[in-house]
């Protein structure tokens, strides 16, 4: 329970309850009980749930972790199944444009991270039936770093599999994001919710954010202070 009892002591300290009742000292109290009183502490569990659940629209996706998988920012991650088997195919209706055309053909902003610059290649990929795409990649490095942004309000668009403790919370603006510190495996979900197992890849380390109504995934060979200086100068 030390690890459990030590997520809920970092939590505590972002909860917000600002249409609800102020419980917030309460549990920062009952996590920081003595360890006669530490049975408090994990009843508090509940109550912090139920805080989370009633934050603003901007972070309703904080997390959700049921049977072990965890839903944030438009990313599942659950425990892995194995690694891909084959070439990855690409998203679908993949196809390279220039950073203008990107932004004209997604409803969401495209930010560039100012720590990187212009990006060597941008890549949209997913049209609806109005042809406004689902997902903008702008590609570094050879295209060994990346950043996916795709729109806040998709239910999910990607799908996570990692094995071992590599995953935590960390904090980008001030407000939640995800770190997965290890190679994982990487699969697009579609439209109707379906994980693609034929875009399947091991992906390198990442930080998943969400700002504006729009999430984040920046990959590739990068420490963790370094992705989320990378991360909190998307402009």
């Amino acid at each position: 329970m030390g690890d459990l009892e030590k997520e809920l002591r970092d939590l505590s300290a972002w909860l917000e309850t600002p249409d609800a009742p102020d419980v917030t000292a309460r549990v920062r109290a009952r996590l920081t009980a003595p360890r006669r009183h530490r049975w408090r502490a994990y009843a508090a569990a509940a109550l912090a749930a139920l805080v989370v659940a009633v934050l603003p629209p901007t972070r309703t996706a904080v997390a959700d972790a049921v049977g072990g998988l965890l839903r944030f920012a438009g990313v599942t991650i659950a425990p892995s199944s194995g690694l891909p088997a084959g070439t990855p195919s690409p998203l679908p209706s993949q196809r390279t444009a220039a950073l203008d055309e990107a932004q004209r053909a997604v409803r969401f902003p495209i930010r560039v991270p100012a720590k990187l610059g212009p990006p060597e290649r941008v890549v949209v990929a997913d049209p609806d039936a109005s042809g406004a795409h689902r997902v903008a990649t702008l590609l570094y490095r050879g295209g060994a770093l990346r950043v996916d942004a795709f729109d806040g309000h998709l239910n999910l668009a990607f799908h996570k599999e990692t094995s071992g403790p590599d995953t935590e919370w960390v904090q980008v603006n001030g407000d939640f994001a995800i770190w997965v510190g290890s190679p994982h495996v990487l699969s697009y979900v579609d439209r109707a919710g379906q994980i693609r197992r034929e875009t399947a890849r091991l992906a390198a380390s990442t930080l998943i954010w969400q700002a504006d109504d729009v999430s984040y995934r920046l990959e590739g060979d990068l420490t963790k202070p370094k992705a989320i200086e990378i991360a909190n100068s998307m402009k």
